[in-house]
């Protein structure tokens, strides 16, 4: 059963895909656009509260009594057309001052009617909820009392009569503007038509303020369809009144793609129960935006792999931020981990366990986060890989702390800028040489730069210290300071720092060591019993019996000389060298 559910809702996302959610083919889901505010005219309503009252007065009575309109009619054009209202005023009190014309306003207002009778069809289309810029093209080129428009006015009266608001026919101008051109009798059996297919007539009128269309052309029978499948599902004691209540004032209807969205999650609850239940708690996701955004989330959770059963589970504890919210939320989290370059695996593993979860919050910029986290992609995706539940706590509006560098991190950062360290000396990347490289020397890649760096800048060419350092690479496991301290005694010992280039060894001997040595060299030359310009690998590099044999020994008080220094320079120890 479970595998022939599976199959149904892979062909009804084939078919959403190629029908509902095609941009090209996209329903109106919204209300127009706002026009630029230089398409709007210059209207602030600057005129007194007072002064506009008397001012609608004095219309009202022009209309009803001089122009014989409906009372019902004319209050509704003088009370909701403010924009004429107010520059019938600006023309009539533009010489004078508002605080003294208060008082006569309604007779100067009646006396201009009385000698410039106006269009009438500019206050009654704006008091059906137009604006000035939404109706220019409606105004009738050959006529300019709205009674001779006899068809326009029975087609108006009718749809009043029957419950529509009028403010709300606005919309029914913009959307469907064939309806006031119907010959008389066409719309009354057309409300007779929905109402004989159990449509309610409240539930009618609300559906007509939204979208007017369903009057046009034959029976809106996907209406007919989503009103029954939702009666049935969340049960007939609530009857037409819950549905009335979903549909929002702002929104238009494509009943179409709703009754595509039914039958789509009647495929993925074969609980029926369930369903009425889920959409009793959440009708959002059949009325935002007549359920396009629902559409959309379920192929997209399909399309990650979630079955069928966690599909439901989702909508069940959907939380309440609309479906909208939900899927970018999910959107952005996707784009979270593709850009931490997690495998396109694991992704879909986290999502079948935390979709609701990572729905429910709206994650940051991966930029933003990897730089106020402090660590690298591949700690990310580990993080998320080890605790997916993390993620809310780098949501938007939270504070982010930066992470420490576990042992892990660390050891692999040493081990990238020891490995860099070492290619910069001409080391061939995982060679035999950069391996026995990495054993002799000792410390981070980025000491290692620095004691380099260090040496060079005492005086040496860049080429001689790379030789020195192939030669001798121990000269580099010091601090700066010691190798500082011993470059210093051999320049004070006469000796030039070039001569480190044939003998960079001399770094890599102890300082007490060298002290002896070229201490005792220096008695020994002074008594002239050894040549004056031995080279220093020659005095530092022997042992100290050859260097006994060879050269103390040659005076009979240089032992006496070498016991004395030794004790001088090692004071603790007297056996070190």
């Amino acid at each position: 059963m479970s595998h022939f559910r599976k199959l149904q809702l892979t062909y009804f996302i084939s078919k959403i895909s190629h029908t509902c959610l095609k941009p090209s083919q996209s329903p109106r889901f919204h209300s127009a656009k706002s026009a630029p505010q230089s398409a709007l005219k210059n209207c602030d309503f600057k005129f007194p509260s007072k002064v506009r009252k008397e001012a609608q007065v004095a219309l009202l009575e022009y209309l009803h009594s001089t122009r014989s309109l409906q009372f019902l009619d004319a209050d509704n054009m003088c009370k909701n057309s403010p924009f004429f209202l107010n520059d019938i005023l600006s023309k009539v009190l533009q010489k004078k001052k508002i605080d003294t014309a208060a008082s006569d306003v309604k007779k100067s207002i009646s006396r201009y009617l009385r000698y410039h009778p106006i269009n009438e069809f500019e206050p009654f289309f704006e008091s059906t909820g137009l604006k000035p810029f939404e109706y220019l093209h409606l105004l009738p080129r050959n006529m300019m009392f709205i009674n001779d428009d006899t068809v326009l006015m029975e087609n108006y009266h009718t749809l009043c009569n029957y419950g529509v608001p009028r403010n709300k026919m606005g919309k029914i101008f913009k959307d469907a503007p064939q309806v006031f051109r119907y010959e008389s009798g066409v719309l009354v059996s057309k409300f007779q038509s929905y109402e004989e297919l159990g449509v309610a007539s409240s539930t009618l009128v609300k559906v007509i303020s939204l979208s007017p269309r369903i009057l046009v052309g034959d029976v809106d029978l996907y209406l007919v369809k989503v009103l029954e499948k939702l009666n049935r599902l969340v049960g007939e004691e609530k009857g037409s009144t819950w549905i009335e209540e979903q549909l929002l004032d702002e929104s238009s209807c494509n009943f179409g793609v709703m009754h595509e969205l039914l039958c789509l999650l009647e495929k993925v609850y074969s609980d029926k129960k369930l369903l009425g239940e889920m959409i009793g708690q959440h009708p959002f996701v059949c009325f935002e935006d007549s359920g396009v955004w629902a559409l959309s989330l379920i192929v997209f959770l399909v399309k990650l792999g979630l079955s069928l059963d966690q599909i439901a589970i989702i909508f069940v504890k959907f939380p309440q931020i609309g479906v909208l919210m939900f899927l970018s939320n999910l959107r952005k989290c996707f784009t979270f981990l593709s850009d931490i370059d997690m495998h396109a695996a694991e992704i879909g593993n986290i999502f079948q366990s935390h979709s609701l979860l990572m729905g429910s919050f709206t994650i940051k910029k991966s930029s933003s986060l990897l730089s106020s986290l402090n660590v690298g992609k591949k700690r990310v995706c580990k993080l998320v890989q080890d605790n997916p539940e993390g993620m809310q706590n780098w949501a938007v509006g939270r504070k982010i702390q930066p992470y420490p560098e576990d042992k892990e991190m660390r050891a692999l950062k040493t081990e990238f800028l020891k490995t860099k360290f070492l290619l910069s000396l001409g080391y061939e990347e995982n060679s035999e040489g950069i391996k026995q490289a990495f054993k002799l020397f000792r410390g981070k890649g980025d000491e290692l730069q620095e004691r380099y760096d260090f040496i060079v800048n005492a005086g040496l060419d860049a080429k001689d210290v790379h030789e020195m350092i192939k030669a001798s690479p121990q000269i580099l496991n010091q601090t700066t300071d010691m190798i500082n301290t011993k470059i210093e005694y051999l320049v004070n010992e006469g000796y030039p720092i070039s001569s480190l280039v044939d003998f960079p060894s001399f770094l890599s001997y102890t300082l007490c060591r060298v002290k002896l040595r070229l201490s005792m060299y220096n008695w020994l030359r002074d008594h002239r019993v050894v040549h004056p310009r031995l080279a220093l690998s020659t005095i530092v590099a022997c042992s100290e019996e050859l260097f006994l044999r060879l050269y103390v020994n040659r005076h009979p008080s240089g032992l006496q000389v070498w016991q004395d220094l030794k004790s001088e320079i090692y004071p603790e120890n007297n056996n070190m060298i």
